[in-house]
C-alpha cells in the first residue's frame, strides 16, 4: 500500500505589518503542495517528516499534528480527505526551521543526505523556493508547510 503526501504552504502576511498578536495576523493558505512537487519518494518523506522511515533519518518535523492556528484552507483540505480518521502523520515546518537545517546530514547508513533526497535539486526544490520567496516578503517565521498523509 502506498503513502501519498498532501499539503499546503501557509503564510501569515499581516504579522510583519501589525505583529503576530494582531487579530488580522492570521494564517492563510498560499499554494497546494500538489502544484509544486512531482514525486513521492519515500526517502524524502522519511527525511522530512518521519513517514516510512526505514532509512534511519532524524526527521525534521515528525508528528506535530495540525497547528492550532491552521488556516481555514488547510482545515478544509484535511476535512475533505476524511479529517483525522482519513489522514495520518499530520505535521508542519516553518521557513525559519528550514533555514537552519543541516542538509548534509545523512540517514542511518550514511548513504543518503538530506540534500540528496529532499534538497533544492530534488522534486522538493520548488516548495523550498516558494517558501523562501514568501519568507523574504513576510518573514520566514511567517511561512510554513503543513502536510498530511493517506
Amino acid at each position: 500500500m502506498s503513502t501519498d503526501v498532501s499539503g499546503m504552504i501557509e503564510c501569515r502576511p499581516g504579522a510583519r505589518i501589525w505583529g503576530v498578536g494582531d487579530e488580522d495576523s492570521v494564517w492563510v493558505g498560499g499554494i497546494d503542495l500538489f502544484l509544486l512537487t512531482t514525486g513521492n519518494a519515500y526517502d524524502a518523506l522519511a527525511c522530512l517528516f518521519g513517514v516510512r522511515n526505514s532509512f534511519g533519518f532524524r526527521p525534521l518535523a515528525e508528528g506535530r499534528g495540525l497547528p492550532g492556528d491552521v488556516s481555514g484552507e488547510v482545515r478544509a483540505a484535511v476535512g475533505g480527505e476524511g479529517g483525522d480518521a482519513g489522514v495520518h502523520g499530520t505535521t508542519w515546518i516553518t521557513g525559519d526551521e528550514l533555514a537552519g537545517v543541516d542538509w548534509d546530514e545523512t540517514d542511518g547508513s550514511g548513504a543518503r543526505s538530506r540534500r540528496g533526497v529532499a534538497g533544492d535539486a530534488t522534486h522538493w526544490g520548488p516548495v523550498w523556493e516558494v517558501m523562501r520567496t514568501l519568507g523574504g516578503l513576510h518573514g520566514a517565521e511567517n511561512v510554513r508547510l503543513v502536510v498530511w498523509f493517506d
